[in-house]
């Protein structure tokens, strides 16, 4: 039997193998996908089973996209560009890291009818999956990206590799179309973003990569101000969805009775 986890910490919240569980069964594949809370010290040995083919494939959440990239061998060019990995596979003998986060994040706004073309986007964080995000975002035509972290120097590093990027001090809040909180502020009930939700004029699309809870303090409190509001969770299911393409050679289907 094929196997395939989902590396992260912390974890818990992660639905990846109920997703990619559903996938298998529907497609009569004979493999299992399960979650793994590690640590840094432990990604070396993870990856090494990858090679040793104890484990097929492996999804990347939080906090290890960005170092699991110096034990594999080879990166796609758009890993490459993002310097994000969220699936590793072995092709060739190699062990391979891929980056879905951009595909999903371009389906998911597709999918709720939302064009950022020269609209002002305003990111929240600089970590794992802004560069996919940025990566996307001008993909899809946007006018301007403006980004803040509570780590400045982290926002400036980003800057280098995407120019054009305007970088504000964390807590100001600049005019902007889109707000999307793509820090792991929210994955925990008590977690919350000081943001004057009152000095933003409404219907501003808030947009949160995380997916569980359904409704981070972030959109709760952005829908109370009369704005539009999304979650991750259509990211999720499409970055989930080129994942098992990349490892079964076959697109499952994102259907009605996914989205319940």
């Amino acid at each position: 039997m094929k196997k395939y986890i989902v590396i992260g910490n912390p974890i818990e919240h992660s639905l990846s193998p109920k997703l990619h569980n559903h996938w298998i069964k529907e497609n009569n594949i004979t493999a299992d996908y399960s979650k793994k809370q590690i640590n840094q010290t432990d990604i070396e040995g993870i990856i090494s089973e990858v090679k040793d083919e104890k484990i097929d494939g492996i999804n990347v959440t939080v906090p290890f996209k960005k170092s699991v990239i110096p034990y594999l061998d080879e990166l796609t060019s758009l890993a490459k560009e993002a310097q994000s990995v969220n699936t590793i596979f072995k092709k060739d003998n190699k062990v391979i890291g891929d980056n879905t986060d951009v595909g999903g994040f371009e389906q998911g706004l597709k999918h709720i009818n939302y064009s950022v073309k020269n609209k002002k986007v305003f990111i929240l964080g600089a970590g794992g999956v802004a560069p996919s995000i940025i990566i996307a975002l001008r993909k899809l035509g946007v006018g301007k990206i403006i980004l803040s972290n509570r780590t400045k120097d982290k926002a400036e590093n980003l800057k280098k590799i995407y120019p054009g990027l305007e970088i504000i001090d964390w807590g100001k809040i600049p005019d902007f179309n889109m707000i999307i909180n793509a820090t792991s502020l929210g994955l925990k009930n008590d977690d919350e973003i000081k943001l004057n939700y009152a000095d933003i004029t409404p219907n501003k699309l808030f947009y949160d990569v995380i997916y569980n809870p359904n409704k981070t303090k972030f959109l709760l409190k952005a829908k109370q101000f009369g704005n539009q509001i999304e979650n991750g969770k259509m990211m999720f299911i499409y970055q989930a969805q080129l994942a098992f393409k990349i490892w079964h050679n076959l697109l499952p289907k994102v259907d009605d009775k996914l989205l319940d």
